[in-house]
């Protein structure tokens, strides 16, 4: 529900930064986000500001004034500010240009021109919702397009025909499926149908826009709600297309309706899992609810119809962490953010081995060190991928999952397996081996790995004799190595064929 405006929740700054412009002979307002926001009841995190004031008139306004300040938006019209506002907090400040924006038909950028008029300028903002204004410092509110009304509602319209603000900036589709992920929203039939009939328009916007307006989604209150739009228009097609290829499959416990449908429930499931700020998985997570949305996309390339009539998807996991990878990758998402979630991806069916039997050490070991950092995340995505209606199946999963973690706890009590690393590291395989550093010694290294994850810590003799087995077996061993010299080891040397 909307509330009342209460704009005593605004910080000083900006009254102040107002009366500065009109003193200086120029019209000011708060706009867009901070505005919807203040009828919501929400913090908006930065302070956008529209105005009549050029870039180089703006700079000589509010320069001094402010803490610090930025022109790398110059060319839109943006100058940016950061000042201290109530109790030091330091706020991030825009101020542009009133505008007019489109793109051609095949281009990347915008085209920009500058306007006079703020009703204008509001008439070319993506949605009703975010064309409202506060006239500073008088705080009038501008609302020509019916934003509060719509607020109300709860739905999304854009001020002009939906056509021509796609068409304006095609990202405000995307936009469009986050709004309604993040306030609960619904979209207009005439902007939905717009969205549909336009979704290859989304090409010519660069990865990277595409990327920060998924990742916002994504994290939303209602990701479940966004990720629908994107599928049901189309858009999914042109910037998600594994997803709606997976509403072609059914899954392997023949519980719902198809895999797409078990993966919002799967991402669902992950996010009410997610931790407050000072726990093991602080929501929201892009990575942990990524990776639930994402990890059955290797089900479509991996389908098998099996003798009996039953639908396997063997080695899904590692296809879909290879899908995933590139689909990221196309994105232009971070290194560590791709490798983390295609992690997951390829581990989310690890744990289904121990339900049918109970693992040795050496396979709890292997499941943490395989995990490494990311075993929060992946204790969470795999309770989270049962979502079958049998209860009594879900309860035996859940119970052995339980059992898991608690074998994992007790394991971690006695041998730090967070940081598993052998017994004897690469200076000391070198010393003992006389090698200089090579792939030799990495090998050395996997050997005495495992070694670790089969067995448990090893004392240091017991490490070196170990050690020395495997040497006088590799084809680089010498009978006349200096590596076993009296002095050097505690070990005698073990020549080859040795027993």
């Amino acid at each position: 529900m909307v509330q009342v405006l209460d704009s005593s929740s605004l910080d000083p700054v900006v009254l102040e930064l107002g009366q500065l412009f009109v003193d200086a002979g120029h019209e000011i307002s708060l706009v867009g986000g901070p505005v919807r926001d203040l009828f919501l009841r929400r913090t908006s995190p930065d302070l956008d500001f529209t105005t009549d004031a050029t870039p180089d008139q703006t700079l000589r306004v509010a320069k001094k004034w402010a803490d610090a300040h930025w022109e790398v938006g110059r060319a839109f019209g943006t100058i940016a500010f950061r000042k201290n506002g109530r109790g030091g907090v330091p706020l991030t400040i825009e101020v542009t240009t009133y505008r007019a924006e489109a793109y051609e038909r095949d281009s990347r950028k915008p085209a920009v021109a500058f306007g006079t008029s703020l009703q204008d300028d509001l008439q070319r903002r993506d949605f009703t919702i975010n064309s409202m204004a506060l006239r500073l410092p008088a705080m009038e509110l501008v609302d020509p397009f019916g934003g509060v009304r719509d607020l109300q509602a709860g739905v999304l319209r854009t001020p002009a025909a939906p056509e021509s603000s796609f068409s304006d900036d095609p990202l405000r589709m995307l936009r469009a499926a986050r709004f309604a992920a993040q306030l609960g929203i619904t979209v207009h039939p005439d902007v939905h149908a717009a969205m549909t009939a336009m979704a290859e328009r989304i090409d010519i916007i660069s990865a990277e826009r595409i990327r920060d307006e998924l990742v916002k989604l994504i994290c939303g209150a209602d990701p479940r709600a966004g990720i629908d739009i994107l599928v049901d228009t189309g858009l999914a097609d042109h910037v998600l297309p594994e997803l709606p290829a997976l509403k072609l499959e059914t899954d392997e416990h023949h519980r719902h309706k198809d895999v797409y449908q078990h993966s919002l429930q799967v991402l669902e499931q992950a996010a009410q899992l997610e931790t407050g700020p000072e726990g093991a998985v602080p929501g929201p997570d892009f990575i942990l609810r990524f990776a639930a949305l994402m990890h059955d996309c290797g089900k479509p390339s991996t389908r098998r119809f099996e003798p009996a009539g039953a639908v396997s998807f063997r080695h899904h996991d590692v296809v879909g962490a290879k899908l995933v990878t590139k689909r990221m990758k196309a994105l232009r998402f971070d290194n560590d953010s791709i490798k983390a979630v295609a992690r997951l991806v390829e581990l989310h069916m690890r744990f289904y081995g121990y339900g049918e039997a109970e693992w040795t050490d050496s396979a709890v070991r292997r499941y943490v060190a395989d995990a490494g950092r990311l075993l929060p995340r992946l204790h969470r995505l795999t309770r989270s991928d049962v979502t079958t209606r049998n209860q009594r199946k879900a309860d035996r999963l859940s119970f052995a999952y339980d059992d898991l973690e608690a074998r994992i706890t007790g394991l971690e009590a006695q041998e730090e397996l967070a940081s598993i690393r052998p017994d004897l590291d690469g200076a000391q395989i070198m010393g003992l081996l006389g090698l200089k550093p090579g792939p030799v010694v990495g090998r050395a290294y996997k050997f005495l790995l495992e070694e670790r994850m089969e067995h448990g810590p090893l004392e240091r003799e017991d490490a070196e004799r170990r050690l020395a087995q495997w040497w006088a077996e590799q084809p680089e061993a010498d009978d006349d190595s200096s590596y076993w010299r009296s002095g050097e080891s505690a070990v005698a040397p073990v020549k080859k064929g040795t027993p």
